[in-house]
């Protein structure tokens, strides 16, 4: 973390930090040894189908938090399922990969025809490889699309799905030369990895990259690199990689004293500049653009959860009711490979806690995701979440 704006620190750390680990954890997978794109077991749903629900109990204090909040997302989801039993039994982790093979191979001795979790990269590479042989298909908690493929398949918001769906935008815009700003660290390279080829995949043009160090000296020597490759390459947008717990509240300070005006090169964020609230004062933020959930369907889901457990979910929560949502889904056909990849990968998707969202023959998860700016410190949705595959945003 870079040691700079202290205001923002400690409300960052107990907020983000979660998300944080997520991500990084989910950053050194395993490679995959079982890739024979799993067809499931056989479902009979007049009987409640048994559901596995692998969460991080048994670590630290933050992941017992998250461990509850998964358990309690799942259980609330399986009160809409209407017609549909699910048999849902909890298994521990401790955050753990070996814990978590060994706890996914229990799962299928005990009857699991599916799998929820676990939550970290390297569990959920542990758990696909452990149940491969036996045909069962892991719906992981995890954000990275390294380990996605075969039988396990990636729930959390991705940087490739996150940035196809800004570059559209902006091309749509005119915002068609992006200049790409990054980290020198594993995520601030996979973000940019994910934007490049979203530029490519969607017709804009690359006006090149600029990284640093996680240093406030490098982020501060960056400003003029950028205002520079802006000007040289006529770049008209500027797309960061970074979050509000690292080097986003130096760059906009910074970017915008050094002559790189909002108004005719657009800032766009891979992460939410929504989080936490403070961000919104930065001036450097205001007219950017970002991406988040369904903010209906997100706000829907939190309240329900708050009334019934009394709390605000963390953003890590509703993975667990969409998971759910999807065997719930799947399972009213009827069909008796319902929890097949086939089935999992239908082209309609699902609807879930944040929204719409399906499952891709890759593995990976492509939400309906909106469109937001920053305009005297509040959030505009200026692109809404699409409410159905095939629509805006699609």
């Amino acid at each position: 973390m870079i040691a700079v704006f202290n205001i923002l620190r400690k409300p960052l750390r107990l907020l983000i930090l979660p998300l944080i680990a997520l991500a990084l954890a989910a950053c050194e997978p395993v490679a995959m040894t079982n890739m024979n794109g799993s067809k499931g077991p056989k479902v009979d749903s007049s009987k409640p189908i048994p559901v596995a629900l692998l969460i991080p109990r048994g670590g630290s204090a933050a992941d017992n938090l998250l461990a509850q909040e998964l358990e309690n997302a799942a259980r609330l989801a399986i009160r809409d399922l209407g017609g549909v039993q699910i048999d849902l039994r909890v298994y521990g982790t401790g955050g753990n990969a070996g814990t978590a093979g060994t706890a996914a191979a229990q799962a299928v001795t005990d009857g699991a025809q599916i799998i929820l979790g676990p939550l970290y990269g390297e569990a959920a590479n542990a758990a696909g490889n452990a149940v491969a042989a036996q045909g069962v298909n892991v719906l992981s908690f995890s954000n990275n699309p390294s380990i996605a493929g075969g039988n396990v398949f990636v729930l959390g918001q991705n940087f490739n799905d996150t940035s196809n769906r800004l570059v559209r935008y902006a091309k749509s815009n005119g915002k068609d030369k992006i200049l790409v700003l990054h980290g020198q660290d594993l995520a601030g390279q996979l973000g940019r990895d994910a934007i490049l080829k979203a530029i490519a995949a969607n017709g804009a043009t690359s006006a090149g990259t600029v990284d640093y160090a996680l240093s406030q000296e490098a982020v501060m020597s960056a400003v003029p690199r950028v205002k520079a490759a802006v000007e040289s390459n006529g770049a008209n947008a500027i797309f960061l990689t970074t979050s509000s717990a690292s080097a986003l509240p130096l760059f906009a300070q910074m970017l915008p004293e050094a002559g790189i005006s909002g108004a005719t090169t657009q800032y766009i964020g891979l992460t939410r500049w929504d989080i936490p609230p403070q961000t919104l004062a930065l001036p450097g933020v205001q007219g950017g653009w970002f991406a988040l959930p369904d903010p209906g369907a997100t706000t829907a889901f939190s309240q329900r959860y708050a009334a019934a457990y009394g709390d605000t979910p963390g953003p890590i929560a509703g993975l667990a009711f969409d998971g759910i949502a999807a065997v719930g889904a799947l399972a009213k056909s009827g069909k008796s490979d319902a929890l097949s990849a086939a089935r999992l990968t239908q082209g309609a998707g699902f609807r879930g806690a944040s929204g719409v969202f399906r499952l891709k023959a890759d593995g990976t998860a492509e939400r309906g995701l909106a469109i937001a700016t920053i305009r005297n410190q509040q959030v505009v949705i200026i692109s809404p979440a699409p409410q159905a595959f095939g629509g805006a945003g699609f």
